[in-house]
């Protein structure tokens, strides 16, 4: 195992490493810019490098500040967490060509993964179904009005080095499609520096389903279940959780295990999570795959009892799985709490925090836990992204999980800034998502929220 483990991130993530880390016996050093200096997680770690200014792109995105804060602090790996530099493969090579264990796949398959048109490519080729559309990315706006013909609209243009919604738009009609494709282009251009696109179909009514994959160097893959992630505002995710209500055991096996060796047989090691879009005749297709820890892990961890922050450690150390068969048990609900009004466009509310007292669940059988590296008087900066928690309820069955989820939404207490609290109550309380009846349309149409 390592002795010292650079965290090249902030917030709940960098906390959650650190924890992992001490855990392990591991020595934990985060790097942090200039505004965290003093924030909680860092605090929490055994050391701390700076490693520029507030700006992003001057500290947690410059991989040479960050190379450098593992060689001064004498770290053998480096864990990105998600986002910033965690799929970023020009660092990975970097990390290895400097002798440094970057924690995640090899660069060669983050790249491939990272090219979300060769992706589908790539997968199809293993047997996995793909949404009809573009073969790679398209030529140009002519291209994508051939394409759309031949399948028919709505189509959806995306990113090829895309996620998170950037550089996507929902086409119903060729004026549209050529309109979107500027629009996405730049878009892509400004937030991945590829302003490639590739044209898909749109699934309507789509279910927004992952499965959980680790895969160690030792050729051994396995999954471990999967999440449901279709309660979305634009592309971003608010809810998850684990096991989805659409999937049932034997498509669970059957998908995971096909999946699993799918990316195996690509020599994938690490961590990783494999989308797809469920359809309403129930077809399972293959949209991408996200080459590190995802934010929604905690739901995973729930229901399997694996420590998946532990086992991307292990493995990048070069040790076997040795787990076994993983079995479910009962089910995990997630919320991301973020810091913003949703009854103001979802508009970020930075500052600082007053008070602060933890979710408590009482009721028997419902165990509660509260991701997130806030306290009282810390103030959150205007520089990140909004989300300051994650909230987790796990029970026996779907139903308890979602009304221990409701009495520890009523329990917390975040004073001084506008969260998304509120709306997670009118979320849960409704019948369609107890019903379990939902899509990643769900949400812009449901009434509950200006979407």
């Amino acid at each position: 195992m390592f002795r010292s483990v650079l965290i090249a991130n902030r917030g709940e993530i960098a906390a959650r490493v650190v924890r992992a880390c001490r855990a392990l016996g591991v020595r934990s050093v985060v790097a942090c810019s200039e505004v965290d200096r003093e924030a909680p997680w860092v605090e929490e770690a055994d050391d701390s490098v700076c490693i520029g200014p507030a700006r992003a792109d001057a500290s947690y995105l410059d991989a040479g500040a960050v190379l450098q804060a593992a060689e001064q602090s004498e770290c053998q790996a480096i864990h990105p967490g998600y986002g910033f530099l965690s799929e970023n493969a020009s660092f990975a090579a970097r990390c290895e060509q400097q002798g440094i264990t970057f924690i995640g796949p090899p660069a060669s398959v983050i790249r491939l993964m990272g090219d979300k048109s060769r992706a589908k490519e790539t997968l199809a080729g293993v047997g996995l179904e793909t949404i009809p559309g573009s073969d790679g990315a398209l030529d140009g706006p002519d291209s994508a009005r051939r394409v759309a013909a031949e399948i028919g609209y709505p189509v959806l243009l995306k990113a090829s080095s895309g996620g998170g919604g950037k550089g996507m738009r929902v086409c119903a009609d060729e004026a549209e499609l050529l309109r979107g494709y500027r629009e996405a282009a730049l878009e892509a251009e400004k937030a991945f520096g590829d302003p490639s696109l590739y044209l898909e179909k749109l699934i309507q009514g789509g279910r927004h389903i992952e499965f959980q994959i680790l895969c160690d160097a030792q050729g051994n893959a396995l999954h471990l279940g999967e999440r449901e992630c279709s309660v979305q505002r634009k592309h971003q995710k608010l809810i998850e959780e684990s096991p989805s209500p659409v999937v049932d055991a034997t498509l669970r096996s059957e998908l995971g295990n096909r999946v699993a060796r799918a990316v195996g047989e690509l020599g994938y090691r690490n961590a990783g999570t494999v989308e797809f879009l469920r359809d309403r005749d129930a077809r399972m297709y293959f949209m991408e795959m996200n080459t590190r820890l995802q934010v929604e892990h905690p739901v995973t961890e729930m229901v399997t009892g694996v420590d998946l922050v532990a086992q991307q450690l292990r493995i990048a150390a070069n040790r076997p799985l040795d787990l076994g068969a993983v079995e479910l048990e009962g089910h995990a609900i997630e919320m991301r709490i973020n810091a913003e009004d949703p009854d103001a466009g979802f508009r970020p509310d930075p500052g600082e925090i007053v008070s602060f007292a933890p979710p408590v669940v009482k009721r028997s059988g419902v165990r509660v836990r509260w991701d997130s590296a806030i306290r009282a008087g810390y103030r959150i900066p205007p520089h990140y992204d909004s989300m300051i928690g994650k909230l987790i309820v796990h029970a026996g069955d779907r139903d308890a999980a979602i009304d221990g989820a409701l009495e520890a939404l009523e329990s917390i207490e975040i004073v001084g800034v506008r969260t998304t609290v509120d709306l997670h109550r009118r979320l849960l309380a409704d019948p369609t998502f107890r019903g379990g009846d939902y899509d990643v349309d769900w949400l812009a149409t449901s009434g509950l929220v200006g979407v």
